[in-house]
């Protein structure tokens, strides 16, 4: 993604979902999950479902992103970081491509939710938290 396509993703609005609303869409298949951080900060653990798409990648040449975005149809693109900031970015960037996607904040804030925070597929270093 270039640098000016980013200047214009933050001008476009996306949704704001608290995790608690955007829970039963994730539950239900209507949405899906993910996770915009990137694989260092995965060893902590990770939102239960969520796939794991840094936003360096959806930035660069999408290698990991093209074959998700393929797959979206639909539904919805329900993301989150660390804290919210990164996630607020990816939303409003997908939107402007013409996908349904809501930012939903840190990934605490899905923990606070009941959400369960599993340890990322091949983390060995760290527990989840």
């Amino acid at each position: 993604m270039s640098f000016f396509k980013m200047i214009q993703a933050l001008f476009t609005t996306a949704p704001r979902l608290s995790p608690a609303e955007a829970a039963p869409r994730a539950r239900s298949g209507a949405a899906l999950l993910v996770d915009v951080r990137e694989p260092s900060e995965w060893s902590g653990g990770v939102a239960e479902s969520a796939a794991l798409l840094p936003m360096s990648d959806l930035h660069r040449d999408r290698r990991l992103w093209r074959d998700f975005l393929a797959q979206v149809g639909e539904r919805e693109v329900l993301v989150y970081c660390a804290m919210g900031g990164r996630s607020a970015i990816v939303a409003r960037m997908l939107v402007r491509e013409g996908i349904r996607a809501a930012d939903t904040g840190g990934l605490r804030g899905w923990a606070a939710s009941g959400w369960p925070v599993v340890p990322a597929p091949g983390a060995t270093s760290k527990t989840a938290r």
